[in-house]
């Protein structure tokens, strides 16, 4: 707290797996209905895994104008529709304030792996003199940022993290920070993904990381069940408008929720493999509740990161015991929304945000689907298979990313 401007979510924006408005994605959620199922974007028949979490109702000339459209990689669609529909969820018009005062932070952890795919092929099919003079803007992680700002000619801070995993998350709270210091006092924050190409199933095949129960695809993501064996590549994005709390209030705006702390820390253990005890993990979570001034016994919901690997849910469910307590860790709902969307890699943390400002709003913790054989190590409520109605005040988001960088929100109810 400290005298630090607060900082509200006014409006949200997403493109997923599970639909792309908020109130679909949110009734499926509630509902169980898993968004994976055999990849049809190319063919997959080779691939150790071949499903995916697909984004399949998305309209992208409903946002994008088609000669933009051509200039873009498919992140970038993502990216821009889910900014778009954050700033008609906030009723934010832009040109009312400062837009010096407007920034924006929605990162990717792989950026343009399609175009980079496509222009490998023509570089190789046609030569060098084939090349399309849009390759690097189309691929660089930081394009969507600035095409975000120019969108809205917003003129404040811009810049983009890079953080695998937890490249959202990192984006959601230094955007965050930006606000409380009194740099900004609006910023679209979040993440965007679109991996879902032979480059990018094809290695993360390679290190044995993606399910391959190719038979059942709505099963294979099962986060903290014995029998997990791997997750689910998805794609997607999902973009929060962050706005200083007496801005917010002074226009009149609907507020989801606050977004009150922030943690972030390094394993500094292993380029893949979380720590094994969860202390870089456990520490973030620390770190987040301390910044918003709130103790664990406060905490009602950690939308957990969860991804359906052996490791990550072992580990994640040891760091939440860790961080809160054994006795509070097991009063504490926690579940995974990737049992039911798929990991969106570098948008995962945004999505997870998302849904912890809804389940605030709309006093719902949304199910971990898939849990059917309880695992000795991950023995907490991770509120199995049915939705649960129940006041929430206090919820963390946690992302971990390869690198082993850890990075946990704290949203509360105002």
């Amino acid at each position: 707290m400290n005298g630090r401007r607060q900082v509200a979510v006014t409006g949200m924006g997403v493109v997923s797996p599970l639909g792309c408005t908020l109130n679909r994605v949110w009734e499926r959620l509630v509902r169980g209905v898993s968004g994976i199922r055999p990849i049809s974007r190319f063919d997959a028949s080779a691939f150790a895994s071949r499903i995916a979490g697909e984004v399949v109702e998305f309209d992208v000339d409903a946002y994008i104008p088609k000669k933009e459209q051509r200039r873009m990689d498919p992140f970038s669609h993502y990216g821009m529709a889910a900014s778009k529909m954050a700033v008609a969820d906030a009723g934010l018009d832009f040109s009312a304030m400062d837009r010096r005062r407007a920034g924006v932070l929605v990162g990717s952890g792989i950026g343009g792996l399609q175009v980079m795919l496509d222009q490998t092929r023509v570089f190789l099919e046609r030569g060098p003199s084939r090349f399309s003079p849009f390759m690097i803007p189309q691929m660089i992680t930081n394009i969507l940022s600035g095409q975000i700002a120019i969108e809205y000619g917003l003129r404040g801070p811009n810049f983009a993290v890079v953080s695998a995993c937890a490249t959202a998350t990192h984006s959601i709270g230094e955007a965050m920070r930006l606000i409380q210091y009194g740099d900004a006092d609006v910023v679209l924050a979040g993440g965007a993904e679109a991996p879902i190409c032979e480059l990018g199933v094809g290695g993360f095949c390679a290190m044995r990381a993606l399910s391959t129960r190719n038979d059942a695809p709505t099963k294979a993501s099962r986060p903290f069940d014995k029998d997990r064996d791997g997750f689910v590549i998805a794609e997607g994005a999902a973009v929060l408008l962050l706005e200083e709390l007496e801005h917010a209030r002074q226009r009149g705006a609907r507020i989801y929720c606050e977004l009150a702390g922030y943690g972030r820390t390094c394993d500094a253990f292993h380029i893949t493999a979380p720590d094994e005890g969860g202390t870089g993990a456990a520490e973030a979570m620390r770190l987040a509740m301390d910044d918003a001034g709130v103790g664990p016994e406060e905490v009602d919901y950690i939308n957990a990161h969860g991804t359906s690997t052996e490791l990550n849910d072992k580990c994640e469910t040891l760091a939440i015991k860790t961080a809160l307590g054994e006795t509070q860790a097991r009063r504490v709902m926690i579940s995974s929304t990737k049992s039911m969307t798929g990991h969106l890699l570098g948008a995962a943390g945004a999505f997870e945000s998302l849904v912890c400002a809804l389940a605030i709003a709309h006093g719902v913790v949304p199910p971990t689907i898939n849990y059917e054989t309880p695992d000795p190590d991950c023995d907490l409520d991770y509120v199995p298979n049915t939705a649960r109605e129940t006041r929430v005040r206090v919820c963390l988001n946690n992302s971990l990313g390869f690198g082993g960088h850890n990075a946990t929100l704290c949203f509360r109810r105002v």
